[in-house]
């Protein structure tokens, strides 16, 4: 069994027993929504859609205390590498086979957080389960594309506005991914990126029929 477990703004842990653990986006200290402490989270793989402090946060210090590898683009790979961290670089568009599955990196229109790097999602395949974690985003047609020719089981979208999509744009997102379940993230962390999740689920559902799951930190749902 394959679970999720959601540690606040854009922060998951994918887990399967004994499995490699997935960590995305560790932004936990500094984080007021974090239900957990960095050197509490175990993790084998770390992937950072982008450099900013929101999302890179405690990356290279659970990698070190794990002795996990951190998956980002080439520019966010070499700089963790620069720290003396495990990395392994890719770039949008490609995809690399890792022992629970793979990995491929998909666009986000967003900053980099780094000087020449891009922000990007991922599609991950975990034992057999697509999951689509869009990155810090806003809404772009090519959504419908990842829709068609990966089929995720599981979408994770940003709902907060001012730095990504907001609700309205995220249940377009929902409707071009046709993932059957959806999860919503990056939202109420603070209050310029204030959301009613309530009214992301309504709208998700009547408009897609697609199932949203809201998670409050430290909450988990099974793949």
């Amino acid at each position: 069994m394959s679970v999720i477990t959601y540690l606040g703004h854009a922060c998951f842990l994918v887990e399967g027993g004994e499995q490699e653990k997935l960590l995305f986006d560790p932004f936990i200290s500094g984080n007021p929504q974090a239900p957990v402490k960095p050197e509490e989270i175990k993790a084998t793989y770390i992937l950072v859609s982008h450099a900013h402090f929101d999302h890179l946060g405690d990356a290279y210090n659970i990698a070190r205390a794990n002795g996990a590898t951190i998956v980002a683009t080439a520019e966010v790979a070499a700089a963790a590498e620069e720290q003396k961290v495990s990395a392994h670089a890719q770039h949008i568009g490609g995809r690399y086979r890792y022992p629970f599955g793979s990995v491929k990196l998909t666009p986000a229109l967003h900053g980099a957080g780094i000087p020449g790097g891009h922000a990007c999602g991922f599609l991950v395949e975990y034992y057999g389960k697509k999951i689509y974690f869009a990155g810090d985003t806003g809404l772009f047609g090519d959504m419908k594309l990842i829709g068609e020719l990966e089929k995720p089981d599981l979408a994770l979208l940003p709902i907060g506005d001012n730095f990504t999509m907001g609700i309205d744009d995220a249940v377009v997102a929902a409707s071009f991914l046709k993932a059957p379940v959806v999860i919503p993230y990056h939202y109420n962390t603070w209050p310029l990126i204030e959301a009613d999740p309530g009214e992301f689920k309504t709208k998700v559902e009547q408009k897609t029929g697609a199932k949203c799951v809201i998670l409050k930190p430290g909450e988990k749902y099974e793949l």
